[in-house]
Formats: structure tokens, sequence, C-alpha cells
């Protein structure tokens, strides 16, 4: 969060991002997406219980994992919450790394006034907080070496966005879409699909070409898998680009063996897909034929568990593309509840108020 924040102040703004930073949907307002029991509460208490100022508290269940999304749920409850400058709000900051059960967003005020944003706020805390905690591991797997996100392609469009977000606080800068970059200022990156090649009738000759005349002042970083030949394609393409080509990446599906074992004994591991042995084998290759300038990317189902078990073993790979371990939102589950009714507690069985130093107040407005 440093280099986030210190951006932040450079523009003159607090550490924390504004409601100008998120573009909400107008229809929040109406309740369009909150749970429909919390808008009939909401009516109910406005007319018959209305003045009780309550504390709603929100955590979820999980150790080590990096909380993202409380300044979005802050903006969402600026925005749309009623009498706002009433509200106390206590949290802690996107980036911090919580506990079990530890509050993460305390709001105090009456509910009336903000009850009914409960489930939209454990949503933003759940997607941002599960997006940001696959990162984090991905990241601490990754012990320094470079990493790509491509989950721009595992799940709907618009949660790039605020994924891409999420993946900035955990540590990543690397994205594929300008989407992924909004919030933090980043751009998408990348070159050649396999698409380009197939257009090109399977010739990774002439599509490194048609690329390099297209943007002449970009080395090449070639997808080398399309005919499954990773190592003879890859020393025919830095034969042919030279200084030009930057790198290759290597994206074998798991449902198939590289045709450098054809002739090989795999009896002692799994040959298929983006596997170890081919790596060292491509890396010794390049080195051997004059071309250790060329850097290896890898993709294909990496999770932290898989960099971190090639980062021990000293795989030599320059860049790990990620997608789906990033993305997958069954991480972190948020929950809200009230537990404090005008100064004293008062919860469902088995909830608290949890006193907490590390929550801090947030001023309204924030900017």
């Amino acid at each position: 969060m440093d280099e986030l924040e210190i951006k932040l102040k450079e523009e003159g703004k607090i550490s924390r991002l504004t409601n100008k930073t998120f573009q909400f949907d107008k229809r929040l307002k109406d309740g369009f997406f909150a749970a429909n029991y919390f808008l009939k509460s909401n009516k109910i208490v406005e007319k018959y219980a209305a003045g009780h100022i309550v504390t709603m508290q929100f955590f979820q269940r999980r150790d080590n994992t990096m909380l993202c999304g409380v300044d979005e749920a802050i903006a969402l409850i600026h925005t749309f919450g009623k009498n706002v400058q009433d509200l106390v709000i206590e949290a802690l900051n996107d980036g911090d790394i919580i506990s079990s059960g530890e509050p993460v967003l305390k709001i105090t005020g009456r509910y009336e006034d903000f009850g009914y944003l409960e489930s939209m706020i454990d949503g933003i805390l759940a997607r941002r907080s599960s997006v940001a905690t696959n990162v984090y591991e991905v990241m601490q797997a990754l012990q320094g070496n470079d990493v790509f996100s491509m989950a721009d392609r595992q799940d709907e469009y618009n949660t790039q966005i605020g994924d891409g977000y999420a993946s900035y606080v955990a540590g990543i800068r690397k994205v594929s879409t300008d989407a992924q970059g909004l919030w933090w200022g980043g751009k998408g990156m990348g070159t050649m699909p396999h698409a380009l090649i197939q257009i090109c009738g399977g010739d990774i000759l002439k599509a490194s070409d048609l690329y390099k005349k297209t943007f002449p002042n970009e080395k090449v970083t070639a997808l080398i898998d399309y005919h499954n030949n990773v190592i003879r394609d890859s020393l025919t393409l830095a034969a042919h680009l030279k200084e030009d080509l930057r790198a290759v990446r290597v994206d074998t599906s798991k449902a198939l063996i590289d045709h450098y074992f054809d002739d090989k004994d795999t009896s002692t591991f799994d040959p298929h897909g983006v596997c170890k042995e081919l790596i060292f084998a491509l890396r010794k290759a390049l080195d051997e034929a004059g071309f250790n300038y060329v850097k290896i990317i890898v993709s294909s189902s990496f999770t932290a568990q898989k960099i971190a078990e090639w980062v021990k073993l000293g795989v030599p790979v320059d860049t790990y593309g990620v997608g789906t371990a990033l993305c997958n939102n069954t991480t972190v589950g948020f929950t809200g509840d009230l537990v404090m009714l005008d100064g004293a507690n008062e919860a469902k069985e088995g909830r608290m108020n949890i006193a907490s130093t590390r929550l801090k107040p947030v001023p309204y407005p924030i900017y």
C-alpha cells in the first residue's frame, strides 16, 4: 500500500481512495442490488422503530487474509447512506492482514440511515479481499519473481476493474487490460495471442514479423506452444528475430505432452502441460544456442502452491502468468452483524461487539 499512498498524497488526496474513484451504479440508491429483507427491515424501522443508534460490525473467518474493499465500502456508504454526517465509521485499511473474527469495519448510527447497504458491503469486502488474498499468496510464493495477471479472462468483464485494484493492493503491477488498472492508473500490456498465429496459417515467423511491423518499437513476446513443439519453435524463432525476440511464453494445455518428449523416457514424472522438465530443457537449449537473453514466461493453471514448488526447485522462469488462481471468489466471505443498540451490547447469540485498537475513525467527507 505504500506506493498507493504516495501516489494519492502526490495528487493532494489523503491515504484513502475516495468517492470520486468509484463509479457506482445509480440503481444502488433504490435498493436494486440490496437483499429484499434489508429493504423491508429499513421500511419497518423507519415507520415503527426509528432513531435507535446501532453499531454494525463486519468480519470474516480466515486467518492471514489480506483485506481489501474497505475504501470502496466507505465510499458506498458516503454516497448512498442518509444523514451520513451523523454516522461514525471506523475501519482498517486496504492491504491490512487480518485474522479470523477480527472486525474490519464498524458503522454506528441510525439503522434506517445505512442498514439496507449491508449485503452490498459484504459483497464488496468478500470479492476484493478474496482476490487480494489470492494475489498475496501468489506474491509470497514468487519470492520476488515476476508475475503477470491474466485474470481478465477468468470472470465476467465487469469484475476487471475491482479485481485489478485488489490485485494492485496485493502487489501486482502487470495486467492484461486497461480496466484492471483503472483505479490505480495502470495500463494493459501484452503481445501475441494464439489467434494471430492461427490467422497466419500456423506460421509463427510470419505472425512475429507482422507484429514487429505493426509495433516497430516493441520487442516480440511470442506464444510458442501453437505446434506443441516448444523448444524447436523457440530456437527457430530466436534465430529468425534475434535481438528482436524478448521472450517466449509457454502455455501448453494440461491435456497435451510437448513433442520434445516424443523420444524420451517420461516414466519418472508427469510430462503433461507446462512441466518443469520442459522449462529446464528450453532454458538449456536457448542458452546453448546463444539466446540467453530470451526470457521464458509460463502460464496455464499456475497456483501459489505450484509456483512455490517451482521457485524452490529453481525452475528457470522469468515471469509467471496467473489467471484463475487470482480471481477465485470463494476464499473470503464477510458477515455484517448489528452488535450495539443505543450504546448497549445487543447481538444475536454467538455474536458480540469486539473491541479493536486497529480500527481508525474515518472522516466525512474524505475528499
